[in-house]
């Protein structure tokens, strides 16, 4: 397994680094500009976090999975993909539609307001039920706010990340992490060449979607605590893990559930935002973890495409044990 990590470095990727549990045994391992305790933006796996959330307020009777929030749309709707709501991205970054990353950097410092976001994708043309996109996760965080009288952020800090024991999970408070976090390579496919460090940047463009700061070891600790029903119920995770087929961003079909993936018998969720990657998956019995990160996005190497997926193969491999 350090072998296969390291080949994600070798090919082309600045850093990576990851922290496998199995059993007891925990590994960590990184290689490149990082270290395995590094701070990190982990993207859509925050999703998880909002998902876990909401479940909380259906268990105490403050919402109910399929009441509507925009239209037909449900909060189960919203949870499992399936509103038919656009995503806003391409709108929000236009650019990006005219094959130029200008969009990124105008954006970086620039503050948007979840309802900005949310009327772009609610406005657009409606999409095929079962497409990704971040718009209904936006709308879930004003729910919150709505039932709670607390910022979405404040209130999935209480309740879901205090309550599994975090040190190291925030949401962003400005454009830069605070403590140590490496810096992060955004390829844009090839139209930021080289890769640009974005790891200074305003995070509102995804906010209780994508936003969330974090490190391995707390993912592990995470999904850990969630899996063995100690964020949420055991009836509330259940319905978690009712999945259904999910287009991702990339074309790519995923089983999704309530801020849920997937994966055989591990469950979990992956995340990018500019320059950031997460990949973080956990056997149902919570014996084998893996949690991965890497600091270069949307690049065009079929080199790092290999590596990694070798090193997640080996990753969850029941029978290889952590750093072999």
């Amino acid at each position: 397994m350090k072998a296969e990590l390291e080949a994600v470095h070798r090919a082309g990727v600045p850093g990576v680094w990851a922290e496998v549990r199995d059993n007891g045994t925990v590994w960590r391992g990184a290689f490149g500009d990082v270290t395995p305790d590094v701070r990190h933006r982990i993207g859509s796996v925050t999703k998880t976090f909002t998902a876990a959330a909401i479940m909380l307020l259906v268990e105490r009777g403050q919402i109910e999975l399929d009441t509507p929030v925009h239209g037909d749309a449900t909060v189960r709707m919203l949870l499992n993909m399936t509103s038919g709501l656009a995503d806003y991205r391409f709108l929000a970054f236009p650019s990006l539609l005219e094959g130029s990353p200008k969009s990124l950097e105008d954006n970086q410092f620039r503050h948007f307001h979840p309802r900005e976001l949310i009327e772009l994708g609610v406005d657009a043309p409606p999409v095929p039920p079962g497409t990704y996109s971040n718009t209904g996760y936006l709308l879930l965080g004003r729910l919150i706010e709505e039932v709670t009288g607390l910022t979405a952020e404040r209130w999935i800090t209480r309740n879901v990340i205090e309550r599994a024991g975090l040190c190291n999970t925030t949401f962003p408070t400005g454009t830069r992490i605070e403590g140590p976090h490496p810096p992060m390579y955004e390829a844009l496919f090839g139209l930021l060449d080289p890769p640009r460090d974005y790891s200074v940047y305003d995070m509102s463009w995804v906010g209780v979607s994508a936003s969330l700061i974090s490190t391995v070891e707390d993912l592990n600790v995470f999904f850990a605590a969630l899996l063995d029903g100690k964020i949420v119920s055991r009836e509330s995770l259940a319905l978690m893990q009712q999945t259904g087929p999910v287009i991702a961003f990339d074309g790519s079909t995923v089983d999704y559930g309530l801020g849920l993936h997937r994966k055989g018998d591990f469950w979990g969720h992956d995340g990018s935002v500019w320059g950031a990657g997460t990949w973080s998956f956990h056997s149902e019995d919570g014996e084998r973890q893996v949690s991965l990160a890497v600091n270069l996005q949307r690049w065009n190497s079929s080199a790092i495409d290999e590596a990694l997926e070798a090193f997640q193969r080996s990753a969850v491999d029941r029978d290889r044990q952590p750093g072999v």
